[in-house]
């Protein structure tokens, strides 16, 4: 079972007997607000004597807002048009989700649809991308083709891993989108291998792995960024921290939860930046993209966002209170709200633009659905098609009802 954002469970007599146990509100039972608990900057480095993010110390908000003016009117209509397009496909996958149109495990991008065009907005289309099994935004990002994606989701042949992936494990080696992968963590050591094999051919290729903030606490996040670090690889670990690891809230899993930080121990450098907003997401890592190229050395970034609903589909998410429901879903914590009102104000999105590309998000969503639901289901034949990636030896290839010795 996949375990999260990713989380370090434990009973909470088990956390008190380690020293851990910490009030996840205030005495007064009001939850921590956003600024209570992080910076609200585009960037933040470590500073001494700086707050830590359990709400111990309120920081001040810093103004993040970028001079719109330099940006080119196009590309922002773009990324708006990208990022609703995210949000319209994941509400259409949940939709099928409940229509059991969809089946297994099956975890949303809501709420963090200016932290995946950012990120992808600062990669090379011949740069690598690692991600978790959070990985339908990212897909469609990187190149794939929506419908194709769907057909994934829909475990139908035309899907990009022509139906065996389903919605954690999107993988193209075209779009070099190298796999979502369900087992937290396990994306790591693989994307610092890609890294070390990029170093190795004397490659100019970066490697993103992109993970939720529970990996942190992982043996494998501590061995691949030892091993980045000490073989100097061109890889950008991102952290997309949002707040909660399925059910456990970053301040109660992790002794250090400004996780920007947690790449020190290993001399790398980090910084954090704000997930809801898509150029400040851009431009910092662009940033440390190029130096990662031009230094090959890796960096780590963690990206803040709200998590606009539960874990994964069918997490009805009682471990928040109502007031935390209501902050996640709020104008203000959404990045698509946000972005609108921005470029609103600006003069550069009007009703009439706004309308446009919304009538086309529905229509392209729709011919995504249909493509998928109209995808022949893959042959049951073709079960062991892919086990391996070459022939092994005596390999099985016994169905459910086959004996289990043959006559």
């Amino acid at each position: 079972m996949s375990r999260g954002d990713d989380a370090c469970h434990g009973s909470a007599r088990q956390r008190t007997m380690a020293g851990l146990a910490l009030p996840a509100h205030k005495p007064e039972g009001r939850a921590f607000s956003y600024e209570e608990r992080h910076t609200m900057a585009d960037t933040a480095k470590p500073k001494s004597g700086s707050a830590r993010s359990s709400g111990s110390k309120r920081r001040s908000r810093k103004d993040t807002s970028h001079d719109l003016s330099k940006e080119n009117k196009d590309t922002l209509l773009d990324y708006y048009r990208r990022m609703l397009y995210i949000r319209r496909f994941e509400e259409r996958t949940s939709q099928a989700y409940t229509q059991a149109r969809i089946g297994g495990y099956c975890h949303l991008n809501l709420g963090e649809e200016a932290t995946v065009v950012g990120l992808m907005s600062a990669l090379r289309e011949t740069d690598y991308l690692f991600t978790n099994y959070r990985d339908h935004g990212y897909a469609i990002e990187k190149g794939m083709d929506p419908k194709r994606v769907m057909a994934e989701l829909y475990g139908r042949v035309d899907g990009v891993a022509k139906g065996w992936g389903g919605s954690m494990h999107m993988y193209d080696t075209e779009t070099r989108l190298l796999g979502g992968y369900g087992i937290v963590g396990g994306q790591l050591p693989l994307a610092t291998g890609a890294a070390m094999a990029v170093t190795y051919k004397g490659g100019d290729e970066v490697v993103m792995c992109q993970m939720g903030d529970g990996t942190t606490n992982i043996g494998a996040w501590h061995e691949s960024l030892n091993i980045a670090k000490l073989w100097n690889l061109p890889v950008v670990f991102v952290v997309i921290n949002n707040f909660t690891g399925m059910g456990t809230t970053v301040e109660r899993s992790s002794a250090e939860p400004d996780l920007y930080k947690r790449g020190s121990a290993f001399r790398i450098e980090g910084e954090r930046v704000d997930g809801r907003d898509v150029l400040a997401v851009r431009d910092t890592t662009t940033k440390l993209v190029e130096r990662a190229r031009k230094e090959q050395t890796p960096f780590l970034l963690e990206a803040w966002s709200q998590r606009m609903k539960g874990h994964s589909v069918v997490d009805p998410a009682k471990y928040r209170t109502q007031e935390q429901v209501e902050e996640a879903r709020a104008d203000e914590n959404d990045p698509i709200a946000i972005f609108d009102a921005k470029l609103t104000k600006a003069g550069i999105l009007t009703d009439e633009i706004r309308d446009e590309i919304a009538a086309s998000i529905k229509e392209s969503v729709a011919e995504a659905a249909d493509f998928a639901e109209n995808s022949p289901h893959p042959d049951v034949s073709t079960l062991f098609d892919y086990t391996y990636a070459t022939p092994v030896p005596n390999e099985s290839r016994r169905m459910p009802a086959d004996p289990v010795f043959a006559e």
